[in-house]
């Protein structure tokens, strides 16, 4: 009996004890909360401490720049002739370009003989059949046929050149010139790249572009811009654009990929960096920082993102403290959540 009184006075201490200890109350710690004004507009923090927490930026306005890139393919490639030392040959990446150039390099051939040649030869005989019957050595029915040969040949001239016309009209929407064709140097490469129409007039006939092919990942060459084409396709909204390429080594071929990119001007604006940017039922904001203890909300109008950071059209100005660090706690302050 004496063992079992001791462990019940034991454990009555150990009650008493932890009874005691429950009903000692914990040091609250102050945390002072922000005010919240303007429907979330405007944060104020009470102390420097709490908005020491928040970094931000001074942003400006500068010139933008960004690497716009865009798939191309060779589409035709000039070589020299086996035939003819001095004729070099357009190998296309087309059949029906091909066809096109072909035909194209014979009606202009044809053009030139019937105007040179046969048109010559028949206005001088017609010429002399009106002599002749001027003077009583030929009838009218021999005018009148040297006038039906002549207006032949006419004929025939204008029929090639609504042919050349035909098919130098398919060489342009292709993005080709014939009088560029018919004059290309040895090496020389054509690539056409499909620029989206709302990008294309950010590149300008002349600019030199950097070209990376998928076969020659390690190996870019130089290209220049020598034409931006006159038609937007009215399926894909595409842009077509003629580079050219020296190919001094015949590494390329007609039909190859590529990347293109162009180093492009985006003009002067304001950039934030992308931290700084929420997004909120489809609505871009910022935060900018009044003074030390006060950040205010503002709705921004955004653009382009060029590397880590974001064109602002429309809601900040030079010198404004965008915050970079810490937006979306003051995105949870500002909307509640």
């Amino acid at each position: 009996m004496k063992l079992q009184h001791l462990i019940l006075i034991v454990v009555g201490c150990l009650w008493i004890t932890a009874c005691s200890k429950k009903s000692e109350k914990a040091p609250v710690q102050q945390v002072s909360r922000p005010q919240v004004k303007d429907g979330g507009q405007t944060i104020v923090f009470s102390n420097e401490k709490e908005s020491d927490f928040f970094k931000g930026k001074v942003i400006e306005s500068s010139s933008q720049r960004a690497d716009l890139k865009a798939p191309a393919r060779v589409v035709a490639t000039v070589v020299r002739s086996d035939k003819d030392a001095g004729q070099n040959l357009v190998l296309f990446d087309n059949s029906d370009l091909t066809a096109n150039y072909t035909q194209l390099l014979q009606h202009t051939i044809n053009i030139q003989r019937i105007r040179n040649v046969n048109i010559r030869q028949k206005r001088i005989e017609l010429e002399r059949a009106k002599d002749l019957q001027a003077n009583g050595a030929a009838s009218g029915k021999e005018v009148l046929e040297a006038q039906t040969a002549l207006a032949m040949e006419e004929t025939n001239l204008a029929n090639e050149k609504a042919a050349e016309i035909e098919h130098e009209a398919m060489l342009r929407l292709a993005g080709f010139q014939p009088e560029m064709l018919l004059n290309a140097k040895n090496g020389t490469v054509w690539m056409i790249c499909e620029m989206p129409e709302n990008q294309s007039n950010k590149v300008k006939e002349g600019d030199l572009c950097v070209v990376v092919f998928t076969s020659l990942p390690n190996q870019p060459y130089k290209g220049k811009v020598e034409s931006i084409g006159n038609v937007v396709d009215n399926v894909t909204r595409m842009v077509k654009m003629r580079i050219s390429i020296v190919n001094p080594d015949a590494q390329l071929r007609a039909g190859m990929f590529a990347t293109v990119q162009f180093d492009v001007s985006e003009g002067n604006y304001i950039s934030v960096p992308k931290e700084a940017l929420v997004t909120v039922q489809g609505k871009d904001y910022v935060f900018v920082q009044k003074d030390k203890h006060t950040f205010e909300r503002r709705p921004v109008m955004t653009g382009q993102q060029l590397g880590s950071s974001i064109i602002i059209y429309n809601g900040l100005a030079a010198n404004d403290k965008v915050v970079t660090e810490g937006a979306m706690q003051l995105k949870g302050l500002s909307f509640g959540y």
